[in-house]
């Protein structure tokens, strides 16, 4: 699945060839074009958000605060675009928590740079916060010593397979579709064909043997573990 960006600016030419640069390098993009029609469409759950801070209507900072006290979006990165020069604008906005700031006119290279910096570190956050060991079902993972016991029996795992399994036993009942697999465990920046995610699962099911129905094939979407 494409990660998502909402790009906000009241200067359609500029949301107009900031999309189209964003989409060249595969991501998905929703537009808008004040801070109202921003608020809407952060319903459709962005990965990033790009918001300009000079707005009619509301502006950027106070759409900002609005986002941020929805508790599912406290931790979406939000990047301040501007045209204003000088550091007032940038440290408020850097104040209210802001993941990055860039000012106008801005490079596409460079704004496509700061969005995948920006969404590494996020996934580099979700995997920082998983447990060092957990405990589901007949397994037992051990993340700082790579170990994996089946009903109390250790059972070696290659690196990408134990990270496989580690990454679903912490997301039982969640949806994974082979390019998310692939981001997830093989990272943005690192090419490999969606078939080796197949390959892989397979040998996670041999050596799970008779739990082996713990992953779900979910037909034309991906896998999911099992949350029961």
């Amino acid at each position: 699945m494409k990660e998502k960006i909402l790009l906000v600016d009241n200067e359609h030419d500029i949301v107009e060839f900031l999309q189209y640069n964003l989409e060249q390098e595969g991501f998905d993009v929703i537009s808008a074009f004040d801070g109202s029609e921003a608020l809407e469409k952060i319903n459709e759950n962005p990965d990033l958000v790009i918001l300009d801070i000079m707005m009619p209507k509301i502006d950027g900072f106070e759409v900002y605060k609005r986002i941020r006290e929805r508790e599912e979006f406290n931790h979406i990165p939000i990047i301040f675009l501007t045209a204003k020069s000088g550091e007032i604008d940038e440290v408020k906005g850097l104040e209210l928590g802001a993941s990055d700031y860039i000012q106008k006119p801005v490079s596409p290279k460079k704004l496509v740079a700061r969005v995948k910096s920006n969404l590494r570190k996020v996934e580099l956050q979700k995997e920082n916060a998983f447990p060092a060991t957990i405990k589901i079902g007949p397994l037992f993972i051990d993340k700082g010593k790579y170990i994996i016991h089946i009903n109390k029996k250790e059972t070696i795992f290659p690196r990408k397979e134990f990270e496989i399994l580690y990454f679903f036993a912490n997301n039982p009942g969640r949806v994974f579709s082979r390019e998310s697999l692939l981001r997830e465990i093989w990272g943005p920046d690192i090419y490999v064909v969606d078939r080796t995610v197949d390959v892989h699962i397979r040998k996670i099911r041999e050596k799970l043997g008779n739990y082996a129905n713990l992953i779900e094939t979910i037909k034309g979407v991906g896998y999911k573990f099992k949350s029961d």
